[in-house]
């Protein structure tokens, strides 16, 4: 489109007026010359109570410094690396929201968006741009903003799906070539890869798979070579999928609705994942609306979705957005899959985490640590993993599911928490068996 006008950073941030609510794209492609030109007019002292909203970003996040208090407020709908350390000391906060409703807050106007900044791929011949890695709810804040800015940067991939938009949807232009930010994962160890296999070992042939970032569905991914017809509906995927693409395990010949595409709503990975999606019609970029919908998700068979958990309590209860008061996380797509599998034909809604932390300490308690956020509530889960087993919970009693779920604790632990047990549940307890 040769009606293009490009103007720099600095000058398309001059929109931004005190008191407006901004929404970044997220995960690799927040956009970086335009936080940046952002944190220079907070510096100079022209903005205040400015609030910026994002799902978790990868890279530098200057506007959470506690020197912009009073200037930029981050209420972002999940707690990254990035911003841990300012959301628990104050300087920075966190809506809780279920990631598939992320993008109903703006489309609804519960929160509003008044400038959407993002980062695009350039113009095709048709006119239009990509969104690539990051669709997420940037789509709902695009749709619902005063003003959007958009970066045209050439790394970014021309993925397709809801991830196609036509260049009138963007009201300001700036072109700044910055590559993606990259995720790097550690290889699994003993422990996580005694965890993926036990998770692999639920794996149908067929299944449509969902999973997290990380070590552990690393792992799991790492077993599936012998697997047949898997397909991907997930919030995000990684590098591990990519082996499984070129062995053709994963085809999604199996999937009722979006058969034979592996579809997402965002991305994190090494410049080998953004370069997969590129221009591949295999991959569709979808709304998080859309991708995050339980009812959406069920639609597919054998969906099975693999969570983690930073604590379980032996009655199921599943805390894995805080460490007692202290937000870790957040609520992210966990409960969305959890449901969406658990209404799916054959489907297996699984949380998996280490029975121990790296101190030593039991991850499995008799009750939650005080302030702990219950994340999926013991009436959703369903299979629990931990490196010494998997157990199904689903219709087990309150009393038979503390003897399963001590059953995958760490050896060392299992005394306490069967004490513990007796002492909650009284002598009845005795008489449960597996």
């Amino acid at each position: 489109m040769s009606n293009i006008r490009f103007v720099s950073a600095d000058e398309a941030v001059k929109v931004v007026k005190s008191g407006d609510h901004i929404h970044f794209s997220s995960v690799a492609s927040a956009p970086k010359v335009l936080i940046e030109a952002l944190c220079r007019r907070g510096d100079a002292g022209e903005l205040k109570d400015v609030c910026i909203h994002h799902l978790h970003t990868e890279g530098e996040a200057p506007y959470t410094d506690p020197k912009y208090a009073g200037i930029f407020f981050h209420q972002a709908f999940f707690v990254g690396g990035n911003v841990r350390k300012n959301v628990q000391a104050g300087y920075a906060d966190y809506i809780p929201i279920f990631l598939s409703e992320t993008q109903k807050l703006y489309r609804s106007g519960a929160l509003p968006c008044d400038v959407a900044m993002v980062q695009v791929s350039p113009v095709d011949k048709h006119g239009f741009v990509s969104l690539g890695t990051s669709v997420d709810a940037t789509l709902a804040a695009i749709e619902t903003a005063r003003v959007t800015i958009a970066v045209v940067n050439k790394h970014v991939p021309r993925a397709f799906g809801d991830a196609m938009i036509p260049a009138s949807m963007i009201d300001i232009w700036v072109e700044a070539d910055s590559v993606l930010e990259p995720a790097h994962f550690s290889e699994p160890n003993e422990i996580e890869a005694a965890i993926g296999r036990n998770c692999a070992a639920l794996i149908e042939d067929g299944a449509t798979l969902q999973m997290g970032i990380g070590a552990i569905p690393n792992a799991v991914l790492a077993q599936l070579g012998g697997h047949k017809n898997l397909g991907i509906h997930t919030e995000m995927f990684a590098d591990g999928v990519l082996p499984l693409v070129e062995k053709g395990v994963i085809n999604g010949a199996a999937k009722k609705i979006d058969k034979g595409k592996m579809v997402s709503t965002f991305l994190m990975g090494s410049q080998e994942v953004y370069d997969f999606i590129d221009d591949n019609p295999m991959v569709a970029m979808m709304d998080v609306g859309y991708t995050n919908d339980p009812y959406i998700i069920a639609k597919n068979p054998k969906v099975t979705a693999i969570n983690s958990a930073l604590q379980v309590d032996i009655t199921g209860q599943v805390c894995a957005d805080s460490l007692g008061t202290k937000f870790y996380s957040g609520v992210g797509g966990q409960i969305d899959f959890v449901y969406g599998a658990s209404l799916s034909e054959g489907g297996k809604a699984i949380i998996a985490m280490p029975s121990v932390t790296n101190k030593g300490l039991s991850k499995i308690a008799p009750v939650l640590t005080s302030g702990a956020g219950v994340v999926t509530t013991r009436n959703h889960i369903h299979w629990f993993v931990t490196e010494h087993g998997a157990v199904d919970l689903y219709g087990k009693s309150l009393q038979e599911r503390a003897k399963a779920i001590i059953s995958v604790a760490h050896p060392d632990h299992r005394e306490e928490l069967e004490k513990a047990a007796f002492e909650r549940f009284g002598p009845h307890y005795s008489y449960i068996k597996l």
